[in-house]
């Protein structure tokens, strides 16, 4: 679970929109675009589609959709196989790049550079359907809702590609990173509260998302969760109630839009904020925090370097 966030976030957070989470409004350039994405529910069930690759020949010519897949597919040693990526695929950086599009996919499009896999977030403009008339097969892989739904994901991904070992040894070793960032947290009497900016119109996730568990593993509390009765994932909160609620720690996920400690700072009132009067504003990468693939490693990384930093008392 995205993720303001990077445009690669668009696919997660518009994913979990049509799932009856609906976050209402997207970071990157056009919002309107945002409006006329149709892209399928965040499940865990991220079962093939229809068209399962057979199972004495795997896919050679993959066209991947989704950023965060496209990095699993490098992850477990299939990124020879992948010969286009969409237009937000931007690691690892010698990516086939493409103008293709996952959010408004293009099947003509898609047929033309021949593959014989395509790998997609969701089921946009009905472009599985679309792709099995052309004899095409395609795997969905959703915006995850926890880790275990990335751990299945890298699994399948695995299962469909040849390359089943080196999933399995990805997945270990991502739980294997996890454990050994979290196990050494300092104690803490209390635990810290934290708020995660999605944008700077309070957009915010709460731990029912991807992204809160990572946050929930490091020991932290949201202070968003309250706001968010009907579980949507994704609530807003004005300034004054930011303020009121004095989270410990901001994490900024909205980067991308130029959103800097500095500028949070500035903020009328939230110098009165805990973390905002300690130092205790955080710069995320738009990037990592939008995608719940490997770099999943990295982004705890980053909470667990500034929950260290925090005082103890």
């Amino acid at each position: 679970m995205s993720d303001g966030l990077s445009r690669a976030n668009r696919q997660a957070c518009a994913a979990e929109r049509r799932a009856g989470t609906p976050l209402k409004r997207r970071l990157f350039a056009s919002l309107a675009a945002v409006a006329v994405l149709a892209v399928a529910g965040c499940t865990t069930n991220t079962e093939p589609s229809a068209n399962p690759p057979s199972s004495n020949a795997y896919p050679q010519r993959i066209v991947s959709l989704s950023p965060t897949a496209t990095e699993m597919l490098y992850a477990i040693g299939a990124g020879k196989q992948v010969i286009a990526v969409d237009e937000y695929s931007n690691y690892p950086a010698d990516v086939p790049k493409t103008d293709l599009s996952g959010f408004t996919p293009n099947a003509e499009a898609i047929a033309a550079k021949n593959p014989d896999l395509v790998v997609l977030t969701a089921d946009a403009k009905g472009i599985v359907g679309q792709l099995a008339n052309l004899k095409i097969r395609t795997l969905l892989t959703p915006a995850a809702k926890t880790l275990e739904d990335t751990y299945q994901q890298i699994s399948e991904l695995g299962q469909a590609t040849g390359h089943a070992g080196e999933a399995l040894a990805l997945t270990k070793q991502i739980k294997d990173d996890l454990d050994k960032l979290v196990k050494d947290l300092p104690k803490r009497s209390k635990p810290l509260t934290y708020f995660y900016e999605v944008d700077p119109s309070g957009y915010t996730a709460t731990s029912k998302t991807f992204i809160g568990s990572l946050f929930t593993m490091a020991g932290l509390v949201n202070v968003a969760d309250p706001a968010d009765p009907s579980g949507t994932g994704y609530p807003q909160l004005n300034a004054e109630a930011l303020i009121k609620a004095n989270p410990d720690m901001i994490f900024l996920a909205d980067t991308i839009m130029g959103e800097t400690p500095e500028k949070v700072k500035a903020r009328a009132g939230w110098q009165a904020v805990t973390a905002v009067s300690k130092g205790q504003v955080y710069a995320l990468d738009s990037d990592i925090a939008s995608r719940w693939g490997p770099r999943v490693v990295d982004l705890m990384r980053s909470i667990i370097d500034a929950v260290g930093k925090a005082p103890t008392a």
